[in-house]
């Protein structure tokens, strides 16, 4: 009989607006229960250091350069995620085995074989006195993989309990990413473009608000020459970076927020240059589902992405057939935490969490450091 542990996943994501926990039952197997879940929001302190940071670091010689200035941040928000851990723990009947810490992402490149996340587990370890695991990515970054996205498996769990296989998981975070799941159990994953990070940095860098739920984008107007020339750039850029991998070998890709720039809307007004970037950003994800062939699939909606209502008509006018997967009971605002909860436990267990047709690594691959306590 499977042994089952108490996991707690803890996830920042790229709008680094504050961290999704998750507590959940499971046997890392094909069996899970969510015991709750809390979302802890980030000071204005913490939200502005995590943003001005990241808008400084471009590539490795930068985190050289700022070392001192995220070190200390990375203390910050270690500190923070202890409290949140604290206040969970006092909510819980039951006893926690595992902290799965993803931390916050500051920078990331598969084809240098980086990414950082920050968040220091052993600090976290020394305040928490509990079994800490992080730094998710490395192991399969030196594998030959792209370190991301890590959730498939934990999407092909849902399915399984969902009973909705096949099934197509469109996770509209920062970055968009798919997972389609088989009904023999086989999946393929990969990032697929900007989710919301192109949104989001427009409505952070031009107004007091931190995201646009679809208002600011539908009450804009879409400039179409700017659109065009954006995405006939866009092509190109990923015929060499992007489709030359998945579009010609079918590999698995992962992008930064990085990758992509606001730049082409500078000039236009808050609501139409957040139209523009919405059209732009539903442009791109159509073209990768076509491509991908997953079109005409029952499209599950996952990430924060989903709650654009402007973005989702968007979508919808383009015949995407979609199911928010808070319609099957699971709340989508913690789909990821739940995640790295599950994989907290497979990297306890010492079972693969990031696989050939989901990273694009050599084999099935281990992830996750481990601080026992």
């Amino acid at each position: 009989m499977n042994k089952y542990f108490y996991s707690l996943g803890l996830m920042s994501g790229t709008s680094g607006d504050g961290v999704d926990a998750s507590v959940i039952y499971s046997d890392g197997y094909e069996e899970y229960k969510v015991i709750l879940d809390k979302y802890f929001k980030y000071d204005k302190n913490i939200y502005e250091k995590i943003h001005n940071i990241k808008s400084q670091i471009n590539n490795p010689k930068d985190l050289d350069k700022y070392s001192d200035d995220l070190k200390e941040i990375e203390r910050e928000i270690t500190l923070f995620h202890s409290k949140a851990i604290l206040e969970i723990s006092k909510d819980l009947s039951e006893n926690i085995d595992i902290i799965s810490f993803h931390g916050q992402t500051i920078f990331h490149d598969a084809s240098i074989k980086l990414s950082k996340q920050l968040g220091d587990g052993k600090l976290l370890s020394q305040l928490i006195k509990k079994t800490i695991i992080y730094n998710f990515r490395e192991n399969d970054l030196n594998h030959g993989g792209q370190g991301a996205p890590l959730t498939p498996i934990f999407h092909n769990l849902l399915a399984n309990k969902l009973k909705i296989k096949p099934a197509t998981f469109l996770n509209l975070g920062g970055i968009a990413n798919v997972t389609k799941i088989n009904e023999d159990n086989s999946f393929f994953a990969s990032d697929i473009g900007p989710g919301m990070c192109l949104i989001d940095e427009w409505i952070r860098t031009n107004s007091n608000y931190q995201y646009d739920d679809g208002v600011i984008g539908k009450s804009g107007n879409i400039n179409k020459l700017i659109l065009e020339q954006a995405l006939d750039n866009l092509e190109q850029e990923n015929k060499t970076k992007f489709k030359e991998n998945l579009y010609k070998f079918k590999k698995p890709v992962s992008f930064d927020t990085k990758d992509f720039s606001v730049a082409f809307v500078r000039g236009l007004s808050l609501k139409d240059g957040a139209a523009t970037l919405t059209e732009y950003t539903v442009k791109n994800i159509v073209s990768s589902l076509n491509f991908l062939k997953l079109q005409k699939d029952n499209i599950v909606l996952c990430g924060g992405g989903r709650k654009n209502k402007f973005l989702i008509d968007c979508l919808k006018r383009h015949n995407i057939s979609l199911k928010f997967v808070d319609e099957y009971g699971i709340d989508g605002d913690f789909i990821e935490s739940q995640a790295f909860a599950y994989l907290g436990i497979r990297s306890y267990l010492r079972l693969p969490i990031s696989f050939p047709k989901t990273t694009g690594v050599n084999k099935p691959c281990l992830g996750g450091d481990i601080i026992k306590n």
